[in-house]
Parts: C-alpha cells; structure tokens; sequence
C-alpha cells in the first residue's frame, strides 16, 4: 500500500461534502478525524462522511499527532488564526479560498507557516484539472494570435437564506469573497502577470449585513490586457470563461465546476471550430494528491502562499474601488 497522509478537518462546513470524500478517494490520503464546535455536530459530520474521530473543539484536533495536515472549511474571518495555529501545531495547511481577508492577514499565516516549517496552499481547486495547460498551450501558441480581453462570470442565486455565512460582513462575506476570486485567479494564471489598476461596481445590500451581493470588475494588466467579470449571489447561475485574442477565441464551459465527466473548452481561430475534449476527473481528488505530495517534497503547491497572497491583493484593490467608486491602482 502506498503511503498516506493524514488530515483533520476543522470544521463541518458544507463544502466538506465535496472535499471530504475526494480525500478518501484519493489514493495519497486519509481523513482520520473531524472537529467542530460541538461533539455532537463533529459527531455527526464524522458519521456521515465515515471518518474514525470527532473532536468537539478545534484545539483538540490540533493535539492529535497523528494528524499530519489540516483542511480549513471555515468562515472566512477565522482563516488566519486556525492556520497559524495549525502551523505552530506543526500540521501542514490546506485553506479554504480566499486565503484571508486582506493580503496582510495572508502574509502572517505564509510567514508563521514557513517558520514553521510546513506547507500552505489555497484550495482552489479548479486549477488541478489537466485542461488549464492544454488551454495555456493554445495561447501560447499563437493559434488565437494576441490577447485583447478575458471576460468570465460566476453567480448564483442564495439571496433568500438570510442566515448564510456569506452573508456576514464581519466574517468577510460578499460575492467577490466567494465566488468572484475565481476569475480574477484565472486571469492572472492565463496571463502570468499581476494587474496594475482595478475597477469595480458593487450592489452592497442592506438586506445581507451590506455584503457585496454583486460585483462586476475590470483588473487591468500589462501588455493593454483587461480582465472584465462579474460575480454574485443574487444572479442566475453562471460558470465561464472566455479568452479573446486577435484571430480568435477560447471558451471555457463550466470553467471552474466542470460539467459531469467532462472538462471541454472550444477554440475558434481562422473560422473554424474546435472542441477539445478533456476528461474532468475530481478535480478535489486531484488537489488532496497535489497538497500531499507536496508535503512529501515530491512536488510543490500549485497555489502557493505567494499566489495566495497576490489574488488578495487584486481583491483588496476591487473591494476598495467599489466602496470609494474609483480606479484603484496596484
């Protein structure tokens, strides 16, 4: 049998139904115990997901030694102290997107990682899915000739459950939290560069605690290339990508929740159309091998604590432009 890391997680969030059976299912780790406020909740998250411990405080999973790394689920707000405690822990970190509320918050949890000696990576976990090089590949090909714009979008409609999390602006609620970071990561891994300006319209609604409910962005970057988005939850559903050049075009469908078994994306060049089938395998799975790996020194992150860092800082800047309805330059 190949050898195994073994995680905690900390917390019973719902994302745990995607990212906990992915780890089990992967073939380098093992969820070996769960923690939640209460041992009744941790008990019922262990049960359902069949993990062997529930542990009824976070601070009791951090003193297991046999835990090796920990997946942080939690509210946005709480990311920063549950890494560094992780990490003084000794337990390598895999955190929820965004890493933090702010670029400084994540400069102190890579900081207290890296004293400590252990990994951190963001869980974005679309980047995992063998199509991004293909896709990077095209580009670099020149087959669409020069980029001119990227255009994505990401909303859903949870508008009516006043009680979610999401919803919290002291927690770092807001759709550019949650669902807008998406983009802005694709764009800056499409293009390999960091945004010089950024500009943003928010609907901020008081019936959700004033969190950004809406947001469309323009991040743009060097070489005269913009980003343009849109993000929210309280919008339709919507999941793409589009990548324009001066002799053609990629689409992404279901770019960062891919559709099915399936991870396609078109190209259009020269007035010819062409799929690209790829497979979409559980792009979860993928991220748990990577991370473990990783730890083992046989790989690197793929979203390391840097580019963590940095897709913060676009977010910061896209925040404050909406607030103070202004170009915020980088």
């Amino acid at each position: 049998m190949s050898k195994q890391l073994n995680w905690g997680v900390i917390g019973a969030a719902g994302i745990n139904g995607a990212v906990v059976p992915a780890i089990q299912a992967s073939s380098t780790g093992r969820v070996v115990a769960i923690a939640s406020r209460t041992q009744e909740k941790a008990q019922a998250a262990a049960d359902k997901f069949g993990v062997p411990t529930a542990y009824g405080s976070y601070e009791e999973l951090l003193a297991d030694k046999s835990i090796e790394a920990v997946y942080i689920p939690l509210p946005n707000h709480l990311h920063r102290e549950w890494a560094i405690r992780a990490a003084e822990a000794g337990k390598h970190v895999l955190c929820e997107k965004p890493l933090a509320l702010n670029a400084q918050e994540g400069q102190e949890m890579a900081d207290a990682c890296a004293k400590a000696g252990v990994q951190l990576a963001e869980a974005f976990m679309y980047r995992h899915q063998p199509r991004w090089e293909r896709i990077k590949n095209v580009i670099a090909s020149g087959e669409i000739g020069e980029l001119r714009v990227l255009r994505g979008a990401f909303t859903f409609n949870g508008a009516a459950n006043k009680g979610n999390v999401r919803f919290n602006a002291d927690w770092g609620g807001g759709s550019l939290f949650d669902v807008g970071c998406y983009p802005v990561s694709t764009a800056r891994f499409l293009l390999g560069s960091e945004p010089v300006a950024a500009s943003a319209h928010a609907l901020f609604s008081p019936e959700h605690d004033g969190v950004d409910m809406m947001l469309s962005g323009i991040l743009e970057f060097p070489g005269d290339v913009a980003l343009t988005f849109d993000c929210g939850m309280w919008a339709d559903f919507r999941n793409f990508f589009e990548i324009v050049g001066t002799k053609g075009r990629i689409d992404i469908p279901g770019t960062f929740l891919p559709n099915g078994e399936e991870a396609d994306f078109t190209v259009y060049s020269g007035g010819q159309r062409r799929v690209d089938k790829e497979p979409a395998p559980n792009q979860y799975t993928l991220q748990a091998d990577r991370f473990a790996r990783s730890v083992w020194g046989e790989d690197t992150p793929l979203v390391p604590p840097t580019d963590a860092i940095r897709n913060m800082r676009a977010l910061d800047a896209l925040l404050r432009s909406a607030r103070e309805k202004a170009r915020v330059t980088l």
